[in-house]
């Protein structure tokens, strides 16, 4: 059985498209969901979804060793970062090189990089007057958004784009491919 851990910050629509994607799959389980954020709405959906869930601090993350045991105690194929904002400390990434993916609501090495999250993106995209957009699925080093690029999907921007729009199409797009992703990468 290949297992999946996953890391989300925010309301976790990600984590739970994943979660389900891979719930009547005998070959692939999703173990536990680990969040920074005590408010996040990811804990919810993962409460709803009988998926362990993990709330963690700053200290702990990049103080201790606390969160690498419990992601160990998971044993993991793969760790994929959902809408998670924090930079992966080097630990994580030496313990698990080659084994840390993260999707990115953008087409990188464009509007990438710390700060680069949510409308945040899509603003900057609508105001650098792109004709497209897309997501970018990665490989995680020890920068935002630098890793190898494993998987990229465009979409273009209709006259009149707003973030909230473009957002809406970002999502659709993250829905469908990230899981397909991870099916692929587990496989090989």
């Amino acid at each position: 059985m290949k297992n999946i851990v996953i890391f989300a910050s925010g309301n976790g629509t990600n984590a739970e498209r994943i979660v389900t994607y891979f719930e009547d799959n005998n070959n692939i389980t999703t173990s536990c969901i680990f969040t920074n954020n005590p408010k996040a709405g990811v804990i919810e959906r993962a409460n709803k979804l009988s998926v362990n869930i993990q709330v963690f601090n700053r200290d702990d993350f990049y103080k201790t060793e606390r969160i690498l045991n419990n992601i160990k105690s998971h044993s993991p194929d793969l760790i994929v970062l959902a809408g998670f904002l924090w930079l992966i400390p080097e630990y994580l990434i030496d313990g698990y090189n080659g084994k840390i993916i993260n999707i990115h609501p953008a087409l990188l090495p464009k509007f990438g990089g710390k700060g680069m999250y949510g409308m945040s993106v899509h603003k900057a995209v609508i105001e650098a007057s792109e004709k497209e957009s897309g997501i970018t699925i990665h490989y995680v080093n020890k920068h935002y958004d630098e890793g190898q690029i494993i998987f990229q999907k465009s979409c273009k921007l209709d006259m009149g784009e707003t973030p909230k729009s473009l957002s809406n199409k970002i999502h659709e797009l993250e829905h469908k491919y990230f899981p397909e992703v991870i099916n692929e990468l587990l496989k090989s």
